[in-house]
């Protein structure tokens, strides 16, 4: 079948990286003109036209809005013993803030989201943060789905915006917005210190009550050029601060004590390939580190060590075991430790000496809601009274739950709305190197196992991030519709460790995607499954994990969907955001051979003529991490390519960015097309199932 594509001009031209010439026949689709404007909304339509042709959209819309049901688990904030939340309307218009006595208390409307934006641009909540004393409440505020935010104050007892707030921009929430003082003076942030397009940024303190422009680069001491970012922890006493660099593995690289006036930032942890992520808690910082313990170790540092950097004077808390500790939380006098138990959630509890003092009996097998890195969980995992966590698992929505140390039982804030009516499974493949990589496998209750079934592998394995056992709205309505979900744990991600995830890392990435081929091979032998009904999805990284497997391997797959995808390895040297990430993950793009090695990683290079598997590409026009542009030229040099009848589509979707700040309504189209583009190809029965209530 021959698809209407729009014409799409090449041209000829070279990138030279480090004197490895690199043709880019699609250059000019990086370019936000007209012409590519026209070019790409023509993309879009004939891609809404292909995959909703003999469909409803409505009827996907609608299946995804019951499946989002509790999908985005915002915890309340505390403060002065009272909880700040954003609360939605059930006509779906603007957020409004509301403080109130309980985590879910009705309480009253502290401010509307809709004086921050309009109906073209609605506002969309980034980070929210009470100041400890609870008079000023801080809002990251973005109004264009790019994750770009600037910080807006207000005044809780009248709702008053208060003038003065600091004009820098916040590249995206990734530093939890503003990190209070403890007296509520003012706050530290990370933020821009130029155009976003430059990519640099640094620390600021900003002082309330004083002249407009009282906001000072703070001079932190993380290296000359770094464009890594960094995170100021405060004690509750008042008495310290830390700066945590790194945003996912991050170390406490700067301390210093505010009780000395004019005391300035000394280096603390300067050197150190590992992780050190924890809290200040008394004249220590303790933290979960893999730093002689790849799974990880709680260990204790003095704060005013004259040698911090050296494991020799650091006081061992707790052992490494055989779970991955991830993140601990200072709650009372006690310290409730985050772990994955072949990676589900558990959380131990111990004191500060590590002794241990029970643990959380949670609702299920499943895992705690957590931000994406593990220096954003920092800023949330501040000191509390009370252990406030969102839970799901694979087949039910979150949950919102409190425990408090010395009780028994965990309170439900929040029940979960969502059962997913499925049954859950275990599997494991064996690489090519016999190293077996796990898989859960959730299917629709009633179906036969031994049935070659419509299956999708969903997968990520990148950056040491944990690809949890949780709810996904769109992953859940794909079930509901028929569909075999095979969630894979590939080398790269942080599952299972520092080990797991450095074995796919740098001159390893190629280790993540023969993982891959063998988890799809692995089902395709058992019978779970065959090329023919298999598809594979993924999001950033996950993204151009997709591009290399149907590039590479186009035979294993049905269908194959990046989404909000990085796809050009070689274009993204020229990117200031890109280039720090490739230069820290991937490759030093100064090295000829490093570059030649970069060139069997990145999909756009690796097209050429063949028969592809129907493909997908979903992109944000405001994404500043996986520009647009990256989905543009692979989707055109893609159509140009195939020489089979299976469609290349794409998808541009406006006021959408990386995922963090999209607004929910053009999430609910992109997931709607998404799936019903699944359902077409993989020929599922589509729509008709519904979420049982729990």
């Amino acid at each position: 079948m021959t698809f209407p594509y729009p014409p799409t001009r090449t041209v000829e031209v070279f990138e030279d990286v480090a004197g490895v010439r690199v043709p880019d026949p699609y250059r000019w689709l990086e370019q936000e003109t007209d012409e590519v404007r026209r070019w790409q909304r023509r993309q879009a339509e004939l891609a809404a036209a292909v995959i909703y042709d003999g469909q409803d959209p409505e009827a996907f819309r609608g299946l995804i809005q019951k499946y989002d049901s509790g999908s985005r688990p915002a915890l309340p904030r505390c403060a002065a013993g009272r909880w700040f939340r954003a609360v939605t309307p059930p006509d779906g218009g603007p957020p409004t803030v509301v403080v109130a006595d309980q985590p879910f208390g009705a309480g009253r409307p502290v401010t509307s989201l809709a004086q921050f934006g309009d109906e073209e641009n609605p506002a969309f909540l980034s980070w929210m943060a009470p100041a400890p004393d609870g008079r000023v409440l801080a809002l990251g505020i973005c109004t264009d789905g790019s994750e770009h935010n600037t910080i807006r104050l207000v005044e809780v007892a009248s709702g008053r915006l208060l003038g003065g707030a600091p004009e820098q921009v916040l590249h995206s929430a990734w530093t939890g917005g503003v990190s209070w003082l403890p007296d509520s003076s003012g706050f530290y942030f990370f933020a821009l210190t130029g155009s976003p397009q430059e990519f640099r940024q640094a620390v600021f303190l900003h002082r309330l009550g004083a002249p407009s422009g009282n906001t000072t680069a703070e001079p932190i001491p993380v290296g000359e050029d770094s464009r890594e970012y960094t995170l100021v922890q405060t004690s509750p006493d008042g008495r310290w601060a830390v700066a945590s660099h790194r945003v996912g593995s991050p170390i406490p690289v700067a301390v210093r004590d505010l009780s000395e006036p004019g005391s300035a930032w000394r280096p603390f942890v300067t050197e150190c390939p590992g992780t050190i992520a924890g809290h200040i808690v008394g004249d220590h910082y303790i933290a979960v580190t893999d730093v002689a313990a790849p799974r990880g170790r709680v260990v204790a540092i003095p704060l005013d060590a004259a040698n911090a950097g050296d494991p020799a004077g650091w006081t061992e808390l707790v052992p490494e075991g055989d779970t991955v500790l991830r993140s601990l939380t200072p709650v009372g006098r006690h310290l409730y430790l985050s772990e994955f138990d072949r990676t589900f959630a558990k959380v131990r509890i111990i004191d500060r000496s590590g002794a241990t003092a029970g643990g959380v009996p949670l609702p299920g097998r499943g895992a705690l809601a957590a931000p994406f890195f593990a220096l954003t969980a920092l800023a949330f995992g501040a000191h509390t009274d009370d252990f406030v966590f969102a839970f799901s698992t694979l087949t039910s929505s979150w949950g919102v739950y409190r425990h408090r140390p010395g009780e028994t039982e965990v309170e439900t804030l929040s029940a979960p709305t969502v059962a997913l009516d499925a049954e859950l499974e275990a599997g494991r493949a064996v690489a090519s190197d016999g190293v077996a990589v796990p898989y859960h496998v959730v299917r629709p209750a009633g179906s036969d196992p031994t049935r070659a079934a419509p299956t999708l592998i969903s997968a990520y394995g990148a950056a040491n991030v944990p690809l949890l056992p949780q709810y996904q709205p769109d992953m859940a309505a794909f079930v509901a519709a028929g569909g075999v979900l095979v969630q894979a744990y590939l080398r790269g991600g942080g599952e299972f460790g520092r080990d797991w995830y450095q074995a796919a890392h740098r001159e390893k990435r190629h280790v993540r995607d023969a993982d891959l081929v063998a988890v799809a091979e692995h089902l395709i032998a058992e019978g779970l499954t065959s090329a023919d009904r298999l598809a594979l999805t993924g999001g950033s990284d996950g993204g151009l994990m997709c591009g290399v497997a149907v590039t590479t391997r186009p035979d294993l797959w049905r269908a194959v969907l990046p989404r909000e995808p990085l796809l050009d390895l070689i274009g993204g040297t020229r990117d200031p955001y890109l280039d720090f990430v490739i230069r820290k993950a991937w490759a030093d793009p100064d090295d000829p051979a490093e570059v030649r090695r970069l060139l069997r990683l990145s999909p756009y290079e690796l097209v050429g003529p063949g028969v592809f598997p129907a493909v997908y590409v979903q992109a944000g026009a405001t994404d500043p991490r996986c520009r647009p542009w990256h989905a543009r030229k692979f989707a055109a040099r893609m159509q140009a390519a195939q020489e089979g009848e299976a469609p290349i589509l794409l998808h541009v979707f406006d006021n959408a960015g990386h995922g963090a700040a999209t607004p929910h309504d053009v999430a609910v189209a992109q997931d709607a097309e998404w799936l019903a583009f699944l359902v077409r190809t993989l020929d599922l029965r589509g729509p008709v199932s519904r979420p049982e209530p729990t």
